[in-house]
């Protein structure tokens, strides 16, 4: 159930990053942004010494995290 969980949670984070960052994308590279803005948006919250706790703050983490992503993307290519 976890897995699932976190497909989701990384689906939503995605397509709410890519809302925010005006990109278009389908819906698998809304769970991979989604996923890996997780662990991005937790490495620089613990950089700056904050803390995601529960369902909500960890969604903002991987959106935050996801749209870090989305702008270093840009950067590179």
């Amino acid at each position: 159930m976890g897995l699932i969980w976190s497909l989701i949670l990384g689906a939503i984070a995605g397509f709410i990053a890519t809302a925010i960052m005006h990109e278009s994308s389908s819906w698998v590279k809304n769970i991979f942004l989604g996923i890996v803005g997780g662990f991005v948006g937790g490495f620089v919250f613990r950089l700056v010494g904050l803390s995601a706790h529960g369902t909500i703050a960890n969604l903002i983490v991987s959106v935050v995290g996801a749209c870090i992503c989305v702008w270093i993307g840009r950067r590179l290519f």
